[in-house]
């Protein structure tokens, strides 16, 4: 058993007085064995793991002693409150803030429209000072202890945040953990020759083992950035799974995981309240594997979230792992047994659920795959969301696919075709994103109104069809809302603004159209928020119903259950929820033209013997006959009591 020699204890004490020291190493004795456990895993065959534990757990010392007074208040609120993130009136809100208000101080002055939409937990893109020129949208981190220059200061940074906490609402922010930008100061040091530094990167002399692992990497951007290593003269062959001026940190070396938690704390004492771990899966390299999600990429975490708790009990953390579900509960905790890593994960598959059953106006498949994925641990929550920044890729598994009565890759090239709008009869206005002649597989960009039918319906001059297009888009946002976890608005969904027409404008831009649905925040169109007759107030009043109906649900807290319901209609997704303090909550949503019938057995079936409606499309859903019948891609939420 890992134990703190007295010497160190005594530092402790020194360091933090009595009470503090006495909270410190009541979290040491919790969580000493989630990180010396890791790190004998990973680094036992390198290290004294016994002096590196305790050198890692000094420099979260040294954290928790520098850690301002409200963030000590704000911890031991949360330790109080250890699912504090999981709260049903936990609504989220993501977006650049230089495409929501050109800057910080200008996305301080809109906390009020994110506090009258509901939002308590704002997610800002990529803040941290990226390199020159191409940055993979901010991705390829120069210095993590900046602000990107464009956007502001960290002293503006410091500043929103205590704005955002004045407001209840939490902040997160990304933090790339697989590599860092070329011209980073540690990579700039391994190339003029500092050993020290060449060691915190994968660095080979010739090609003889990158065409090793090469054989059974795929190539994340095909198109832009063929392969997995790039020559550097003067250095050797470097790993660089993204691009070639992204290179990848080498997790094998126990200095880049205690540089890389220095970089972790240091954000946690500036207010940061979540940490997007991005591109966690990457961590860990094995010869003959597609090197993502190796268990040691798993230890690492638990490893970083162990250390990070007992500086900052605040700080909660996200990852950013676009894999399978069976893959992706893990990095919840969720493996044989409950080993703690992040708090939160991105809920692709419900997203991508969402958009199939969407264009085919059939619930089968997803009700399939929802039906089958494992749990998250009751400690954590999903993150769930209908767009997000990135392109959409069509992960359905062949399996989930041949169950409900599909080819798994004639599906995903139909969901292509039918939101790039070449499809008969698609009311999608898509493009295809990174199309694979090997695979055959191509993703998708653009915004949600533009893929539901908004800008067709526009064009068009058609009102009802519009009428219809925003019901899509509503009953799918109320199925991120109370399918459980953290509902997540994109950027302009609430305006349902549509694909920006002049992405290619930008020559940083135009090799990416990602850029179209990523368009700047229209102010103007906001201001028509508060008209119902606007296309704006439509849907800004659509998704602020959403969560003032949620914020009273005990039943979509995080940790409860959902359960898929068989509906009896192919077009209606039928779900439970249930948490272990509410009474049971049942949500029904049509995905097709017409109206559709439920049989009314399902509210027995759902444990709502008293059934009483709570939010729907329009109105109030009747509850008293043999049949409820959901309107043209409606949804109803009814609970109990």
């Amino acid at each position: 058993m890992f134990q703190l020699d007295p010497a160190a204890q005594r530092t402790v004490a020194q360091r933090l007085g009595p009470a503090r020291a006495d909270a410190f190493l009541a979290r040491f004795e919790q969580l000493s064995f989630d990180i010396a456990g890791p790190l004998e895993q990973v680094y036992g065959a390198v290290t004294d793991t016994s002096r590196l534990a305790t050198e890692l757990v000094l420099d979260a010392l040294h954290a928790a002693a520098q850690r301002p007074e409200p963030l000590q208040r704000l911890d031991r609120r949360r330790e109080i409150d250890p699912g504090w993130f999981q709260r049903s009136r936990m609504i989220g809100y993501v977006c650049y803030a230089d495409r929501f208000a050109g800057s910080l101080r200008g996305v301080q002055q809109h906390l009020d429209y994110l506090a009258e939409l509901g939002v308590s937990y704002l997610h800002l893109m990529p803040l941290l000072q990226p390199r020159d020129g191409d940055s993979d949208g901010g991705y390829a981190v120069a210095d993590y202890a900046a602000v990107d220059p464009r956007l502001g200061t960290m002293a503006d940074l410091q500043e929103l945040i205590a704005g955002l906490h004045e407001r209840g609402i939490a902040l997160c922010v990304d933090l790339v953990l697989n590599h860092t930008a070329r011209e980073h100061e540690w990579a700039r040091k391994a190339l003029a020759g500092d050993p020290a530094y060449r060691d915190m990167y994968l660095v080979f002399p010739d090609r003889t083992e990158p065409d090793a692992y090469q054989r059974t990497l795929p190539e994340v951007f095909p198109d832009v950035a063929p392969g997995s290593f790039t020559e550097v003269p003067g250095l050797g062959w470097v790993w660089t799974t993204f691009h070639d001026y992204q290179w990848d940190l080498n997790y094998a070396n126990p200095a880049v995981f205690r540089a890389m938690l220095g970089v972790m704390l240091s954000l946690a004492n500036r207010g940061i309240d979540v940490l997007r771990l991005d591109a966690a899966p990457f961590l860990w390299k094995r010869l003959g594997t597609d090197c993502q999600n190796q268990p040691e990429a798993h230890l690492l975490v638990q490893a970083f979230r162990a250390l990070t708790r007992l500086a900052a009990p605040g700080l909660a953390l996200k990852a950013e792992a676009i894999v399978g579900p069976d893959m992706l509960v893990q990095y919840l905790g969720g493996h044989e047994r409950y080993r703690p890593e992040c708090d939160l994960a991105y809920d692709n598959q419900l997203m991508i659920m969402l958009w199939s059953t969407l264009a085919t106006r059939d619930a089968r498949l997803a009700g399939q795959a929802l039906l089958r994925r494992r749990p998250a641990p009751p400690a954590t929550a999903w993150v769930s969301y209908l767009r997000c920044h990135d392109d959409i890729g069509w992960a359905v598994s062949d399996e989930d696919a041949a169950a409900a009565g599909l080819g798994g890759f004639a599906h995903r090239s139909f969901l292509t075709d039918f939101y790039a709008g070449t499809f008969p009869g698609s009311f999608a206005r898509g493009a295809r994103f990174q199309d694979n002649p090997a695979t055959g597989d191509a993703r998708i960009s653009g915004t949600a109104a533009s893929l539901c039918g908004i800008e067709a319906a526009l064009a068009a001059g058609d009102g009802a069809e519009l009428t219809l297009a925003i019901r899509r888009l509503e009953s799918m946002y109320a199925v991120v809302f109370s399918f459980g976890g953290i509902p997540l608005i994109y950027m302009g969904d609430e305006l349902a603004l549509r694909n920006d027409p002049g992405w290619r404008a930008d020559p940083a831009h135009a090799h990416d159209n990602r850029w179209m649905h990523r368009p700047p925040m229209d102010w103007a169109a906001a201001a028509r928020r508060a008209d119902p007759g606007s296309l704006e107030g439509r849907v800004f009043g659509a998704l602020h119903g959403l969560a003032q109906a949620r914020q009273g649900l005990l039943a979509l807290r995080s940790g409860g259950t959902t359960e898929i319901l068989a509906a009896g209609n192919r077009h209606v997704l039928a779900y439970r929820r249930a948490h272990p303090r509410s009474a049971p909550f049942l949500a029904l949503t049509n995905f097709s033209d017409g109206p559709q019938p439920v049989d009314a057995a399902i509210l027995a079936q759902a444990g709502l013997h008293q059934p009483r409606h709570v939010h729907s499309t329009a109105g109030r859903l009747p509850l008293g006959g043999r049949t409820l019948e959901l309107p043209a891609w409606g949804f109803a939420w009814l609970t109990t009591g």
